[in-house]
């Protein structure tokens, strides 16, 4: 596919994340297959939801790991798209679109580009391109075996990775290293912060904050914090935040092209900034707003409106965000909710255990994307 063999115009997405994955879908139900041509490229061969992988990583009821993991090529509505399963390495712009080039040397071309890299995470989130299962099955056999788990992080895969091990382990010690004085961060109010933490605490899940860990290496069976405060630990995952996977944005389209953090820079419609031709959506885009899985949804549906306007020649909307929504669980029958509207809405045990924390809405969550 080096070149075009047919006068069809090129869309391509690079990224096969929820935002990724929604723009193909979604572009795939509206264009005319015999003028446009709509291609997916990830490095990996599967779609994986990850709001439920907290729990596939501790353990695999109702065999989780395979209602979670999806065949990419199957986003597309009626096949109508190609999947390429590959690394972008980088982008060559030209005057009217440009050829994204893959790690096998192999070069796509483009008349539309969609950027939806996503945010690499460390260990057991760090999925791989292949074997995806057997990195499950590793990372559930990790925590099986350790006694003493520190999670440094107190962000909502913490606060959800910790519920998951104390209902699964309940015997196990989990401690939370914070730096900061609550969990999550002061986007949430302090009723919803504390409602989470009374609740871990019930747990018996350890709470230790104002501690900095720098060094996760484990040491005679302990690690130490900044400070020099001692902790008991066989085993240690770091939750503070992924990074934005935007390496080969830099070399290709410049520095400027991101933020000093990486972040890619879009205008309100979701365009890079000077690069008319080219889109971006998920967790990898500079957007005032934390970072989920529906937000990057949104996203998609103003790209994919977006693209088909501009085709039309018709004016672009703007993305305006959207209220910030939480329903985080603490096991499969607790956790806490946060809905900004009116005064901030704080939903307990009941209504989690009713939307996510039994089902972790996956065949809500897969539906929006085609699958």
């Amino acid at each position: 596919m080096s070149k075009k063999n047919d006068d069809r115009k090129n869309i391509v997405i690079v990224g096969g994340g929820a935002g990724g994955s929604r723009v193909a879908h979604s572009l795939s139900t509206k264009l005319d297959t015999a003028k446009f041509n709509i291609v997916l490229i990830d490095a990996r061969p599967d779609f994986i939801l990850l709001p439920a992988t907290a729990r596939a990583v501790v353990s695999n009821p109702n065999n989780l790991e395979k209602r979670i993991l999806v065949p990419l090529k199957d986003v597309f509505s009626k096949n109508n798209g190609t999947f390429i399963q590959a690394e972008v390495t980088g982008i060559e712009k030209s005057e009217n679109g440009g050829v994204v080039v893959l790690s096998n040397e192999e070069r796509i071309p483009y008349d539309i580009l969609v950027l939806s890299p996503g945010s690499r995470w460390t260990a057991p989130f760090a999925f791989p391109n292949n074997n995806i299962r057997d990195y499950f099955y590793a990372s559930r056999a990790n925590i099986e075996a350790a006694q003493n788990i520190v999670l440094v992080g107190a962000g909502a895969v913490a606060i959800e990775l910790a519920g998951e091990i104390a209902d699964v382990y309940p015997k196990k010690s989990v401690t939370i290293v914070q730096a900061a004085g609550m969990v999550l961060n002061k986007v949430y109010p302090d009723k919803f912060r504390r409602a989470l933490e009374s609740r871990l605490i019930a747990r018996n899940i350890e709470l230790i904050f104002g501690e900095y860990v720098e060094d996760t290496q484990i040491k005679n069976g302990t690690i130490k914090t900044k400070s020099g405060k001692v902790i008991k630990a066989d085993l240690v995952i770091s939750t503070v935040g992924p990074q934005p996977n935007t390496e080969f944005i830099a070399k290709s389209l410049g520095s400027d092209a991101l933020t000093e953090n990486g972040y890619i820079k879009v205008a309100p419609t979701l365009r890079l900034l000077n690069h008319p031709n080219i889109y971006a959506v998920g967790d990898a885009i500079d957007y005032a707003e934390q970072k989920q899985y529906m937000k990057s949804i949104n996203q998609a549906n103003i790209v994919a409106a977006n693209i088909i306007a501009s085709i039309h020649n018709k004016p672009l909307s703007p993305y305006k965000g959207s209220r910030e929504i939480i329903v985080i669980t603490i096991g499969k029958n607790g956790g806490v909710a946060f809905f900004d509207v009116l005064w901030g809405i704080v939903l307990g045990d009941w209504f989690c255990r009713l939307v996510k924390s039994r089902s972790l809405m996956v065949n809500r969550l897969k539906s929006l994307i085609g699958l």
